[in-house]
């Protein structure tokens, strides 16, 4: 099966690639889910005029979730998308990939 991926920063040009599954998926299904929860709670305290203290700190705790997600998926990109793209000589591939590991860092 393919899809489509629209490349970030307002580059038009579509991307085809195989849908493939990553080992993690379960991990960074839950750290998202997460920061989700985070984000929800967020949006309440700013709504209820919490203490900007309090919201600061919650604000923290989404961007740890979100940077283990990352790592989460950087692991499997890695394990799988690298090494897949390198054993089959896959040049534009690889250039893909570096270009998402710097927007990533």
């Amino acid at each position: 099966m393919l899809y489509c991926v629209y490349p970030p920063r307002g580059d038009m040009e579509m991307i085809f690639m195989e849908e493939h599954r990553h080992t993690h998926t379960k991990a960074a299904l839950h750290r998202l889910a997460r920061a989700i929860g985070h984000m929800n709670a967020v949006k309440t305290m700013i709504e209820s005029g919490r203490d900007c203290a309090e919201i600061l700190i919650q604000l923290s705790a989404v961007r740890a979730e979100i940077a283990g997600v990352s790592k989460v998926i950087l692991k499997d990109h890695i394990d799988h998308c690298v090494v897949d793209a390198v054993q089959s000589g896959d040049e534009e591939r690889i250039r893909r990939l570096k270009d998402a590991v710097d927007r990533l860092l």
